[in-house]
Protein backbone atom coordinates (compact mmCIF):
# COMPACT_ATOMS: atom_id res chain seq x y z
CA UNK A 1 0.00 0.00 0.00
CA UNK A 2 0.82 3.61 -0.59
CA UNK A 3 0.08 6.55 1.13
CA UNK A 4 -2.17 9.12 -0.83
CA UNK A 5 -1.88 12.94 -0.09
CA UNK A 6 -5.05 13.19 1.87
CA UNK A 7 -3.40 11.01 4.52
CA UNK A 8 -5.54 7.24 3.50
CA UNK A 9 -4.16 5.05 1.86
CA UNK A 10 -4.36 3.84 -2.21
CA UNK A 11 -3.08 0.74 -3.48
CA UNK A 12 0.23 0.12 -4.91
CA UNK A 13 -0.48 -0.30 -8.70
CA UNK A 14 0.64 -2.39 -11.17
CA UNK A 15 1.35 -0.94 -14.44
CA UNK A 16 -1.12 -1.85 -17.35
CA UNK A 17 -0.53 -2.39 -21.01
CA UNK A 18 -3.49 -2.43 -23.30
CA UNK A 19 -3.61 -4.25 -26.93
CA UNK A 20 -5.95 -3.98 -29.37
CA UNK A 21 -8.25 -6.34 -31.12
CA UNK A 22 -8.19 -7.40 -35.22
CA UNK A 23 -7.86 -4.05 -36.91
CA UNK A 24 -7.55 -1.66 -34.60
CA UNK A 25 -4.56 0.43 -32.83
CA UNK A 26 -3.61 2.17 -29.83
CA UNK A 27 -6.75 4.62 -29.70
CA UNK A 28 -9.16 1.98 -29.11
CA UNK A 29 -8.37 2.10 -25.52
CA UNK A 30 -7.94 6.01 -25.73
CA UNK A 31 -10.92 6.87 -23.02
CA UNK A 32 -9.45 3.93 -20.99
CA UNK A 33 -5.91 5.14 -20.82
CA UNK A 34 -6.97 8.54 -20.05
CA UNK A 35 -9.38 7.34 -17.21
CA UNK A 36 -6.66 5.31 -15.54
CA UNK A 37 -3.42 7.70 -15.70
CA UNK A 38 -5.92 10.21 -14.47
CA UNK A 39 -5.83 7.96 -11.45
CA UNK A 40 -1.95 7.31 -11.21
CA UNK A 41 -2.21 3.73 -13.15
CA UNK A 42 0.93 3.35 -15.41
CA UNK A 43 -1.22 2.64 -18.15
CA UNK A 44 -0.40 2.22 -22.42
CA UNK A 45 -2.23 1.16 -25.08
CA UNK A 46 0.19 -0.09 -28.00
CA UNK A 47 -0.38 -0.43 -32.18
CA UNK A 48 0.91 -3.65 -32.75
CA UNK A 49 3.17 -3.76 -35.81
CA UNK A 50 1.52 -3.45 -39.28
CA UNK A 51 -1.40 -1.77 -38.09
CA UNK A 52 -0.16 1.64 -37.65
CA UNK A 53 -1.81 2.76 -40.70
CA UNK A 54 -3.99 1.77 -44.16
CA UNK A 55 -0.53 2.70 -45.57
CA UNK A 56 1.57 0.28 -43.03
CA UNK A 57 3.46 -2.17 -44.59
CA UNK A 58 1.78 -5.93 -43.13
CA UNK A 59 3.60 -8.28 -46.45
CA UNK A 60 6.35 -9.03 -44.00
CA UNK A 61 4.50 -9.19 -40.67
CA UNK A 62 4.55 -12.38 -38.97
CA UNK A 63 2.67 -13.55 -35.41
CA UNK A 64 6.05 -13.25 -33.71
CA UNK A 65 6.69 -9.86 -34.53
CA UNK A 66 3.65 -8.81 -32.69
CA UNK A 67 4.89 -11.18 -29.79
CA UNK A 68 8.08 -9.43 -29.57
CA UNK A 69 6.69 -5.84 -29.87
CA UNK A 70 4.87 -6.78 -26.73
CA UNK A 71 7.68 -8.24 -24.66
CA UNK A 72 9.51 -4.98 -25.59
CA UNK A 73 7.23 -2.59 -23.99
CA UNK A 74 6.34 -5.18 -21.10
CA UNK A 75 10.38 -5.09 -20.56
CA UNK A 76 10.32 -1.51 -20.49
CA UNK A 77 8.17 -0.93 -17.69
CA UNK A 78 10.54 -2.60 -15.26
CA UNK A 79 8.46 -4.60 -13.61
CA UNK A 80 6.03 -7.90 -13.61
CA UNK A 81 2.65 -5.46 -15.28
CA UNK A 82 -0.82 -6.75 -16.16
CA UNK A 83 -1.92 -7.37 -19.86
CA UNK A 84 -5.15 -6.72 -21.15
CA UNK A 85 -6.12 -8.57 -24.69
CA UNK A 86 -8.81 -7.67 -26.65
CA UNK A 87 -10.59 -9.97 -28.89
CA UNK A 88 -8.17 -11.75 -31.20
CA UNK A 89 -4.86 -10.15 -29.26
CA UNK A 90 -5.85 -13.27 -26.93
CA UNK A 91 -3.84 -15.76 -29.09
CA UNK A 92 -0.61 -12.64 -28.67
CA UNK A 93 -1.04 -12.79 -25.10
CA UNK A 94 -0.83 -16.37 -24.45
CA UNK A 95 2.14 -16.36 -26.60
CA UNK A 96 3.71 -13.79 -24.24
CA UNK A 97 3.03 -15.94 -21.85
CA UNK A 98 4.51 -18.66 -22.65
CA UNK A 99 7.59 -16.26 -23.41
CA UNK A 100 7.76 -14.03 -20.67
CA UNK A 101 5.37 -15.47 -17.82
CA UNK A 102 8.05 -13.54 -15.25
CA UNK A 103 7.38 -10.12 -16.54
CA UNK A 104 2.96 -10.81 -16.08
CA UNK A 105 1.48 -10.02 -13.00
CA UNK A 106 -1.80 -10.76 -14.13
CA UNK A 107 -3.65 -11.06 -17.78
CA UNK A 108 -6.96 -9.66 -18.40
CA UNK A 109 -8.66 -10.99 -21.57
CA UNK A 110 -11.46 -8.57 -22.58
CA UNK A 111 -14.05 -10.35 -24.73
CA UNK A 112 -11.43 -12.96 -25.31
CA UNK A 113 -9.07 -15.78 -23.66
CA UNK A 114 -6.19 -17.67 -24.18
CA UNK A 115 -5.68 -19.98 -27.25
CA UNK A 116 -3.70 -23.99 -27.33
CA UNK A 117 -0.51 -24.92 -28.76
CA UNK A 118 -1.15 -25.00 -32.90
CA UNK A 119 -3.86 -22.59 -32.38
CA UNK A 120 -4.32 -20.80 -36.01
CA UNK A 121 -6.71 -17.62 -35.31
CA UNK A 122 -7.81 -17.49 -38.96
CA UNK A 123 -7.25 -20.84 -40.33
CA UNK A 124 -8.85 -20.38 -43.58
CA UNK A 125 -6.95 -16.85 -45.05
CA UNK A 126 -5.64 -17.83 -48.20
CA UNK A 127 -1.87 -18.45 -48.47
CA UNK A 128 -1.31 -15.75 -51.39
CA UNK A 129 -2.96 -13.13 -48.57
CA UNK A 130 -0.87 -10.50 -47.19
CA UNK A 131 -4.20 -8.90 -44.89
CA UNK A 132 -7.18 -9.74 -43.25
CA UNK A 133 -9.20 -6.86 -44.50
CA UNK A 134 -12.00 -4.91 -42.42
CA UNK A 135 -15.02 -5.65 -43.46
CA UNK A 136 -16.83 -3.06 -42.47
CA UNK A 137 -19.29 -2.63 -38.94
CA UNK A 138 -22.12 -3.08 -40.76
CA UNK A 139 -20.67 -6.51 -41.57
CA UNK A 140 -19.36 -7.05 -38.03
CA UNK A 141 -22.67 -9.37 -36.73
CA UNK A 142 -22.72 -11.84 -39.10
CA UNK A 143 -18.86 -12.70 -38.13
CA UNK A 144 -20.74 -13.17 -34.94
CA UNK A 145 -19.39 -9.77 -33.48
CA UNK A 146 -21.79 -8.03 -31.30
CA UNK A 147 -21.92 -4.59 -31.96
CA UNK A 148 -24.18 -3.67 -29.32
CA UNK A 149 -24.02 -0.36 -27.08
CA UNK A 150 -22.06 1.51 -30.17
CA UNK A 151 -23.14 4.48 -31.11
CA UNK A 152 -23.54 5.96 -34.80
CA UNK A 153 -20.92 8.50 -33.77
CA UNK A 154 -18.55 5.37 -32.85
CA UNK A 155 -19.47 3.23 -35.49
CA UNK A 156 -18.40 5.94 -37.75
CA UNK A 157 -14.84 6.34 -36.15
CA UNK A 158 -14.45 2.24 -35.80
CA UNK A 159 -15.09 2.74 -39.92
CA UNK A 160 -12.86 5.35 -40.69
CA UNK A 161 -9.47 4.08 -38.51
CA UNK A 162 -10.39 0.38 -38.60
CA UNK A 163 -7.33 -0.84 -41.01
CA UNK A 164 -6.04 -4.09 -42.76
CA UNK A 165 -4.85 -6.73 -40.46
CA UNK A 166 -1.43 -8.43 -41.29
CA UNK A 167 -2.00 -11.75 -42.54
CA UNK A 168 0.63 -13.24 -41.03
CA UNK A 169 -0.15 -12.23 -37.75
CA UNK A 170 -3.17 -14.40 -37.81
CA UNK A 171 -2.23 -16.99 -39.99
CA UNK A 172 0.54 -18.16 -38.78
CA UNK A 173 0.36 -21.16 -35.37
CA UNK A 174 0.67 -20.25 -32.02
CA UNK A 175 3.53 -21.89 -30.23
CA UNK A 176 3.32 -22.97 -26.40
CA UNK A 177 6.49 -24.54 -24.45
CA UNK A 178 6.27 -23.33 -20.78
CA UNK A 179 3.44 -24.32 -18.97
CA UNK A 180 4.28 -21.25 -16.23
CA UNK A 181 1.94 -19.49 -18.37
CA UNK A 182 -1.27 -21.32 -16.70
CA UNK A 183 -0.45 -20.09 -13.44
CA UNK A 184 -0.48 -16.43 -14.12
CA UNK A 185 -3.28 -15.01 -12.60
CA UNK A 186 -5.52 -14.71 -15.19
CA UNK A 187 -9.23 -12.37 -15.50
CA UNK A 188 -11.88 -13.12 -18.21
CA UNK A 189 -14.21 -9.80 -19.07
CA UNK A 190 -17.03 -11.97 -20.28
CA UNK A 191 -19.17 -9.44 -22.66
CA UNK A 192 -20.74 -10.99 -26.00
CA UNK A 193 -20.63 -14.16 -24.52
CA UNK A 194 -21.72 -14.74 -20.62
CA UNK A 195 -19.50 -16.26 -18.31
CA UNK A 196 -21.94 -19.14 -17.51
CA UNK A 197 -21.52 -20.04 -21.39
CA UNK A 198 -17.85 -19.91 -21.39
CA UNK A 199 -17.49 -21.82 -18.33
CA UNK A 200 -20.22 -24.33 -20.20
CA UNK A 201 -18.59 -24.45 -23.37
CA UNK A 202 -14.74 -24.70 -21.92
CA UNK A 203 -16.07 -27.85 -19.98
CA UNK A 204 -17.41 -29.37 -23.09
CA UNK A 205 -14.03 -28.91 -24.79
CA UNK A 206 -15.39 -26.60 -27.30
CA UNK A 207 -11.68 -26.16 -28.88
CA UNK A 208 -12.25 -22.15 -29.16
CA UNK A 209 -12.27 -22.07 -24.98
CA UNK A 210 -10.33 -25.15 -24.33
CA UNK A 211 -7.10 -23.37 -23.22
CA UNK A 212 -9.29 -21.90 -20.38
CA UNK A 213 -9.50 -25.20 -18.65
CA UNK A 214 -5.89 -25.12 -17.62
CA UNK A 215 -5.61 -21.66 -15.98
CA UNK A 216 -5.06 -22.55 -12.26
CA UNK A 217 -5.93 -19.44 -11.12
CA UNK A 218 -8.94 -17.48 -13.54
CA UNK A 219 -11.58 -15.16 -12.50
CA UNK A 220 -14.67 -14.60 -14.29
CA UNK A 221 -16.21 -11.28 -14.63
CA UNK A 222 -19.35 -10.31 -16.75
CA UNK A 223 -19.87 -7.12 -18.12
CA UNK A 224 -22.88 -7.33 -20.59
CA UNK A 225 -22.51 -5.44 -23.54
CA UNK A 226 -21.55 -5.91 -27.37
CA UNK A 227 -17.51 -7.39 -28.17
CA UNK A 228 -16.36 -3.60 -28.15
CA UNK A 229 -16.84 -2.45 -24.36
CA UNK A 230 -14.00 0.38 -25.17
CA UNK A 231 -16.67 1.97 -26.84
CA UNK A 232 -20.25 0.28 -25.34
CA UNK A 233 -19.34 0.68 -21.83
CA UNK A 234 -15.63 2.67 -21.28
CA UNK A 235 -16.38 4.10 -17.81
CA UNK A 236 -16.96 0.73 -16.57
CA UNK A 237 -14.28 -0.87 -18.49
CA UNK A 238 -12.13 1.54 -17.48
CA UNK A 239 -12.74 1.03 -13.42
CA UNK A 240 -13.05 -2.85 -14.17
CA UNK A 241 -9.70 -2.84 -14.95
CA UNK A 242 -8.21 0.10 -12.08
CA UNK A 243 -9.59 -2.63 -9.82
CA UNK A 244 -7.39 -5.52 -11.85
CA UNK A 245 -4.67 -3.38 -12.09
CA UNK A 246 -4.78 -2.71 -7.89
CA UNK A 247 -5.73 -6.38 -7.33
CA UNK A 248 -2.46 -7.88 -9.42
Amino acid sequence: MTTSTNGGTAPAMRPLLLLPGYWLGAWIWGPIVESLTGRGVRAQAVTLPGLESSQARRDQVHFADHVDFVVANLEAFGEPAVLAAHSGSGAVATAVSDRVPELLAKIVYVDSGPCTDGTIPVPDLPAEATELPFPGVDALPATGASVEGISDQDKARFEALAVPHPAGACREPVELHDSRRNAIPATLVCCSIRSEQVRELAAAGEPTFAAVNDLTDLTFIDLPTGHWPMFSRPDDLAELLYREAADA
